[in-house]
């Protein structure tokens, strides 16, 4: 027997505004909604579906210090300095977790969404999920 990771959490002061951002950056939509949490999946998956869920659930606080998990993006129908400057519209910031110098021939950038969740796009191109 074995268990499935069937969603991650997001803490967050506003679940409805960070769930926007993620739905843009992924092309996921909003499943379930209530007054503390958003949940986002791939468009068409249930809920528990094959791929893993994003919660934004609401907290009063931040979490102080760097978090100890983050997500990695791969573009699907671009190249990374194209994603980067997409990602960048959409209201991601470059942030520095002590990765060194940013260059052009990095295999990824560290970014942050508009709460300050730390995330890396990453250089390889991948297939979209489709249904």
């Amino acid at each position: 027997m074995a268990a499935r990771i069937t969603s991650v959490v997001v803490n967050c002061s506003d679940p409805a505004a960070l769930a926007r951002f993620w739905a843009q950056v992924l092309g996921w939509e909003v499943q379930e909604t209530d007054d503390d949490v958003v949940t986002l999946g791939p468009p068409g998956q249930p809920a528990k579906g094959p791929v893993p869920v994003l919660d934004f659930v609401a907290v009063p606080d931040p979490t102080p210090g760097r978090r100890r998990l983050h997500l990695d993006v791969n573009p699907t129908d671009r190249d990374q300095a194209a994603e980067l400057e997409r990602l960048l519209e959409l209201g991601a910031v470059p942030v520095d977790v002590g990765q060194g110098p940013v260059s052009e021939d990095m295999t990824w950038h560290v970014l942050a969404d508009p709460e300050g969740n730390e995330f890396c796009l990453l250089r390889s191109r991948v297939d979209p999920l489709t249904g």
